[in-house]
């Protein structure tokens, strides 16, 4: 086989289809999640703060337009847009933990062993031919 064909037969299976369009999407997620940390929550949490921007909060290291500087507030910004899509991740993981346990408890349903029976409405066992309660005969399974 050969590579052109290996590589065809490698990208167009459904793993790899799904995984790209889950990166897409992750990474258009991110974004979302960036700007609401910068441009939503930080805001009025820095004026909670004493009217603080985070993005502004560095140490500087030396003197000069050129000095190197360690920007800590981007990075609690980073934290902050972190928790949250992780929080976010957590709780769709969680959502569908719970929906793949319904269906697999749906679908661990034992056989039914009982019947009603068609004359009064009783509970009988799935084999019986007659039923004990109001001793009618059944049908299935008649003796003749």
């Amino acid at each position: 086989m050969s590579i052109l064909k290996e590589f065809k037969t490698f990208a167009l299976k459904g793993n790899v289809l799904d995984m790209a369009v889950g990166i897409i999407i992750g990474a258009a997620f991110g974004k979302i999640v960036n700007s609401l940390v910068s441009d939503v929550l930080m805001p009025p949490l820095g004026m909670l703060l004493g009217k603080v921007d985070f993005s502004e909060l560095k140490f500087v290291l030396g003197d000069g337009p050129d000095a190197a500087a360690i920007n800590y507030g981007l990075f609690i910004n980073n934290v902050i847009s972190f928790i949250i899509v992780a929080f976010a991740v957590f709780m769709l993981v969680k959502a569908v933990n719970t929906v793949r346990a319904k269906m697999e408890k749906a679908e661990e349903k034992p056989a039914p062993s009982e019947k009603m029976c068609p004359y009064c409405c009783s509970k009988i066992p799935l084999n019986a031919t007659r039923c004990p309660h109001c001793t009618s005969e059944l049908g299935k399974g008649k003796k003749k």
